[in-house]
């Protein structure tokens, strides 16, 4: 089995110098491991050349394809840009006592299919999944032509004049009939915090370099301001469930990414206050565990937080233990959840979607990193492997 323990301890007994100039400055990344399985890679160890041919496949499938962006959606936002990034509530319908269905009323859980219409979520991280592949292949192979793909990608979300998405989410997750969009709609970018490491392994292609690098930058810049000052940012700094904790991750992120170590600090140290609102003292999330994807919900909540301890990381903040007045702490919140998650208990709260036992591989195994427990490689391992879990194995 490709994701065994004993590849994850060959891959940390690594530990050569980069050899990419920006990979010190990873945020989510543990850069030396990255490193050592790219060294593993040249000394051709079977099991890691064939993860990375399947990243390599993976992204030759993407090298004709035409990239998209926020101009290609049919509808237009109330700014009357195109360039505005839009979206609708994912679990609001039409009222069915209502004549033209208005205004739309909740049903937790159940997404409206009608939100696919819009189309500027799904070519955002469709464009950040890419990327991942295209720049993992050039920095494993050393081909420009995946460096050059990535970066017709970017350059039409970020750089170019007439297709760039403005940097704002003023029309995210919109209510019909309620309100044009809401600062809820900000977890949407939440993928442009791992898109920050795939453009930072590419800098020493001749196709993206350190010029374009600083100019998404100013973009992220930009964003972040925006994130911080506008009524919808601080509208999701006020959630007190995984939306402030995705929000903590998100700009944190962004200013590390940018070189604002401390308004990351300061973000940080913040977020800590969440756990004390979010975490039963037995590890429990009860502002999780009362949605109707419970499990679900719970397991993206405590993998943002895992995000935050990593970040944490680089600014000198020791997250992994911290402990609340409660006594709660991520590792505990973990322990709690393991057994629900991956069928030893019967599940108490409600799930009406299928649980994806994935979502827990890339925690448990940066568990058995942080904690120094190889009980939970040994839980990480009992997860059937696919393309996700083979990544996690690479990465971290």
């Amino acid at each position: 089995m490709i994701k065994s323990i004993s590849t994850c301890i060959i891959l940390i007994a690594f530990s050569f110098q980069l050899s990419f100039s920006q990979a010190s400055k990873l945020i989510l990344i543990n850069s030396k491991r990255l490193q050592s399985v790219k060294e593993a890679y040249k000394k051709g160890d079977q099991k890691v050349t064939d993860e990375v041919q399947q990243i390599i496949h993976k992204a030759d499938g993407f090298l004709a394809l035409k990239p998209r962006s926020v101009m290609d959606k049919s509808f237009t936002p109330p700014s009357g840009s195109k360039h505005d990034y839009m979206s609708l509530a994912p679990y609001f319908w039409p009222d069915p006592s209502k004549p033209d269905g208005l205004p739309y009323i909740r049903k937790d859980g159940q997404r409206n299919p009608e939100i696919k219409e819009i189309t500027d979520g799904t070519y955002m991280k469709d464009m950040s999944n890419m990327c991942q592949f295209l720049s993992l292949a050039y920095f494993f192979s050393g081909q420009d032509k995946y460096a050059a793909k990535a970066k017709e990608f970017l350059s039409i979300w970020f750089l170019n004049p007439e297709t760039k998405m403005n940097p704002n989410l003023n029309y995210a997750q919109a209510i019909k009939g309620v309100n044009d969009g809401r600062g809820i709609g900000i977890i949407e970018t939440r993928s442009l915090a791992d898109l920050a490491d795939w453009m930072q392994i590419m800098t020493t292609s001749k196709s993206f370099t350190s010029t374009d690098l600083e100019q998404i930058k100013n973009w992220y810049k930009q964003y972040l301001h925006w994130m911080l000052t506008s009524k919808n940012g601080n509208d999701e700094h006020n959630a007190k469930n995984n939306h402030g904790t995705i929000y903590d991750m998100q700009t944190a992120s962004f200013a590390l990414f940018t070189g604002d170590n401390e308004k990351a600090k300061q973000i940080l140290t913040a977020s800590l206050k969440r756990l004390s609102v979010q975490l039963e003292p037995d590890g429990q999330q009860p502002l999780e565990l009362e949605r109707t994807n419970a499990y679900g919900y719970s397991t993206l909540n405590l993998s943002n937080w895992f995000n935050i301890a990593v970040l944490g990381e680089q600014v000198g903040l020791d997250i992994w233990t911290y402990k609340t007045p409660n006594g709660a702490n991520l590792q505990k919140a973990l322990d709690w959840l393991i057994p629900y998650t991956l069928e030893d208990k019967k599940k108490e709260h409600q799930q009406i979607s299928p649980y994806n036992k994935t979502e827990m591989y890339k925690i448990l195994v940066l568990a058995g990193t942080h904690f120094k427990d190889n009980t939970y490689l040994k839980k990480a391992n009992s997860i059937p492997e696919n393309e996700e879990t083979r990544l996690v194995d690479l990465l971290y």
